[in-house]
């Protein structure tokens, strides 16, 4: 594996800048020996020597095996970050496309098959990782300033009311395959080549539960939804807990209609001698964050349910009916609504205690590239010192290289500081060129993609009768 750099590049510049000046005065007779050159500067011997014999500074020539220019590469691998930010990571292909897009500036080369790879073993910034799908409109609600909104609304409704922090309730909906277990990790025999096949008994029957929570860690008795025509077999609540309720619909799933009922039959008289209740707007696409119940206990419910349905396939039993679904989902919501665990999911989402940072600080996902911050203004004496970023440090930079040029002394501070900042002007020169040239990619490829879905409109939209 390559070595990861932790060289400091300022310093690798700074020390470049001393050589050059060394060589200068060698050349000139100013300073008569290398080694004297090398104690003046405070520079290797060896590496003065070398430039001397005209072996080129590694920072501009680099390894082999490195076809991009320090700051191309640089360049490559903030364009990468820049895309992660947006949750568009691009694969190793992407990367290679641009890499070689860089290369063609300087004529026909390009990088090998597992350049990507070792530029990622030699980058500490990037790694690469499995993909994870993550739906498009989830990620365009998690905007901070949409999340903000939704705890704004909760303080407005909690202090209008004054809702105390043992009277926030969460509920939602939560859907089951009957007959599913969930894919996971088991131990096979070594041998094995692919992935093990577990067997389970495939009943896709859709039941769903509405379910609710109390921030103290109170949990109401499940309302389950089960797929039927027209009646409710009496079967079914020999195993069940009173206070549970069962309703039908022909697909299982919840309707308004139900969940008003729920409302009106189950929540309010459960709740009302405990409860103020109140509803808590929350924006779409984002209980994944702010509810409590897709936070930290649907997960638990889904997965030890899933080892119960596959504990009684492991007995021979191979369909699993409503009964069955009764007898274990009890089971289960045993598991999942501990007091400890409901507690933890409001605190989690930034309810109870009221803490919005908890949720604001996941949001890493920015689907627009952001505004960079405007740079800072600096004094003359700390301008040279670093790399300008845009054009208005270009400008003050090469302003200030002029005033002190025309100021020389000749002492050797000034002409060092003088190098340096021509050294960091060249570097700035070709971070902007590069940069402009990826963009003017990204340009390119945005006008193609636009021209087509332009073309596609203008398809006709006839349609043919027969």
């Amino acid at each position: 594996m390559p070595p990861i750099r932790k060289k400091d590049p300022l310093k690798s510049t700074q020390d470049e800048g001393k050589v050059e000046l060394a060589i200068s005065d060698l050349k000139n007779g100013r300073i008569r020996s290398i080694r004297e050159a090398a104690r003046i500067y405070m520079v290797a011997r060896t590496t003065l020597q070398d430039r001397m014999k005209g072996v080129p500074y590694r920072q501009i020539t680099r390894a082999n095996n490195h076809k991009l220019s320090q700051s191309e590469e640089d360049l490559l691998v903030k364009w990468v970050l820049d895309l992660t930010k947006r949750g568009l990571q691009p694969r190793h292909f992407l990367v290679r496309n641009m890499a070689n897009y860089l290369l063609s500036q300087h004529g026909d080369q390009r990088v090998g098959d597992k350049w990507v790879y070792n530029l990622v073993q030699r980058r500490p910034e990037i790694e690469s990782k499995f993909s994870r799908k993550y739906n498009y409109e989830r990620a365009k609600c998690e905007d901070p300033k949409i999340i903000q909104g939704h705890f704004d609304r909760v303080r407005d409704i909690i202090s209008e009311y004054g809702i105390l922090p043992e009277d926030i309730y969460n509920f939602d909906e939560t859907g089951f395959a009957m007959g599913l277990c969930a894919t996971a990790k088991v131990i096979t025999g070594s041998d094995r080549y692919a992935q093990p096949k577990l067997l389970q008994p495939g009943n896709r029957e859709w039941v769903t539960a509405i379910e609710a929570t109390n921030s103290t860690g109170w949990a109401l008795p499940s309302y389950v939804i089960f797929k039927a025509k027209k009646n409710v077999r009496l079967g079914w609540f020999d195993e069940l807990p009173d206070d549970w309720r069962i309703n039908i619909r022909d697909n299982g799933w919840t309707t308004d209609q139900i969940g008003l009922e729920w409302l009106k039959t189950h929540f309010i008289p459960l709740t009302s001698g405990r409860t103020l209740g109140t509803y808590i707007c929350m924006p779409p696409h984002s209980s994944h964050l702010l509810q409590p119940l897709d936070v930290g206990c649907f997960a638990v419910l889904k997965r030890y349910y899933g080892q119960l349905v596959e504990q009684r396939m492991r007995l021979g039993f191979n369909h699993i009916d409503k009964i069955d679904f009764l007898t274990a989902f009890p089971q289960a919501r045993t598991v999942a609504y501990k007091a400890q665990t409901i507690r933890n999911s409001f605190a989690a989402t930034g309810l109870v205690p009221f803490n919005p940072d908890r949720v604001l600080q996941h949001l890493n996902i920015q689907l627009k590239t952001p505004t960079p911050p405007p740079s800072r203004s600096s004094n003359t004496a700390s301008s040279c010192l670093q790399t300008p970023q845009n054009i208005r440090q270009f400008v003050r930079q090469s302003t200030t290289i002029n005033k002190r040029i025309n100021k020389r002394t000749g002492s050797l501070n000034q002409n060092e500081e003088i190098n340096q900042a021509v050294i960091r002007l060249s570097k700035a020169y070709e971070i902007l060129a590069n940069d402009a040239l990826l963009v003017r990619k990204e340009n390119r490829d945005l006008r193609a993609a636009h021209e087509k879905e332009k073309q596609k409109r203008k398809r006709s939209n006839k349609q043919i009768f027969y």
